[in-house]
């Protein structure tokens, strides 16, 4: 029983603290966006440039072919256990500047809520409810050129909502910030997300006989506090490659994450500065179908035999664009965990034009 509960209670995410700095706070807005980036490993941050960009990097909005595009996508985590969706608009302001709106979802839905299972020291089925745990965020996004040749700068201002059933949530709010440079073929990228730290305020409201079914459990009762999420800092290379005469072209990108809240298990690691590479490639013919893989999220894994080894997620992409409509599909760590492991990954973007 004690089991049960203590599970419950790490699916609302409680936090007991006034202010904690969490290493994994807001993760959901670290997964990745679109089969064409979930496709090439995300490694985009520098050669992206459509609607997307509202969430791989702001300032990519400014290389927007159409005067308006429309993003979706839809995922699914754990063989449909969480969903991850998003959807996005981006329009051109004026030729020298873009704006865009757009929106994240992640949710585990149908969760049991187990604190009421026992009934007069019997268990009792019936009474299991079951709750959902979800996160949103809504983001406005602005790029602009600059007075500097090849350099465009763009920012995202996001609103965080963070929903545990009926007993708690959080709002939070959170800036990023991006620069592109171009420089003949070649294209760099610079990202910083949460610039100023991310603050998210949680607020719980438990019934009185919730409380006492967790203090009976030998749980704690969770209470509401502030949680910060610090910066993160990517720069990205990419270029495009035209293959001969043919009408094959290749784009390869490299991207370096720095994180700075706490050591984590990745290439580069310590207690002040953790360094994650990422690969991608894309393949393509006569900008109509476009192959992808990636490679990244590098980790020390230590096997049965105490022996250690580097290990990898890598992905897979495929792509086809008519006209203004692109349809995009990814398969996300292909061949690491099998099947409940696998993320499939489904996008498309429609730009609109004025006639005339």
């Amino acid at each position: 029983m004690k089991k049960l509960i203590s599970a419950f209670l790490f699916c609302l995410g409680a936090t007991s603290l006034f202010a904690q700095t969490l290493k994994y706070s807001n993760e959901f807005l670290n997964i990745g966006i679109g089969g064409r980036a979930m496709g090439m490993g995300g490694a985009v941050v520098a050669s992206n440039g459509d609607v997307y960009s509202s969430y791989w990097n702001p300032a990519g909005l400014m290389r927007l072919e159409d005067n308006l595009q429309i993003g979706g996508m839809h995922n699914e985590q754990f063989a449909g256990i969480a969903n991850h969706d998003y959807g996005a608009v981006a329009f051109k302001l004026s030729e020298n500047s873009v704006g865009a709106i757009s929106f994240v979802r992640f949710g585990v839905d149908g969760i049991p809520n187990t604190l009421y299972l026992m009934q007069d020291g019997q268990i009792n089925y019936s009474l299991i409810r079951s709750f959902s745990a979800v996160d949103y965020a809504f983001v406005g996004s602005y790029a602009s050129s600059t007075k500097i040749k090849g350099l465009d700068i763009g920012a995202n201002v996001k609103v965080i909502r963070r929903v545990v059933g009926d007993f708690g949530g959080a709002w939070g709010f959170g800036i990023d910030a991006a620069a592109n440079y171009t420089m003949d073929k070649w294209k760099f990228a610079f990202v910083g997300r949460d610039i100023t730290s991310t603050f998210n305020f949680w607020n719980y409201k438990m019934s009185e006989e919730d409380k006492k079914q967790l203090l009976a459990s030998g749980n704690a009762i969770p209470t509401g506090g502030l949680e910060l999420t610090l910066p993160r800092f990517t720069f990205g290379a990419s270029r495009l490659f035209e293959l001969g005469k043919s009408n094959y072209t290749l784009l390869s990108e490299a991207n370096l994450d720095f994180t700075t809240d706490g050591q984590r298990n990745v290439l580069i690691s310590s207690s002040v500065l953790n360094i994650d590479p990422r690969i991608g490639l894309e393949l393509g013919y006569k900008s109509f179908i476009f192959l992808r893989g990636g490679y990244g999220t590098l980790q020390r894994v230590t096997g049965f035999d105490g022996k250690k080894s580097l290990n990898g997620m890598p992905s897979l992409g495929l792509g086809i664009k008519f006209k203004n409509l692109s349809l995009d599909y990814a398969l996300g760590n292909a061949f690491n965990q099998g099947l409940i492991g696998m993320s499939n990954i489904v996008s498309l973007r429609l730009g609109i034009n004025r006639k005339g």
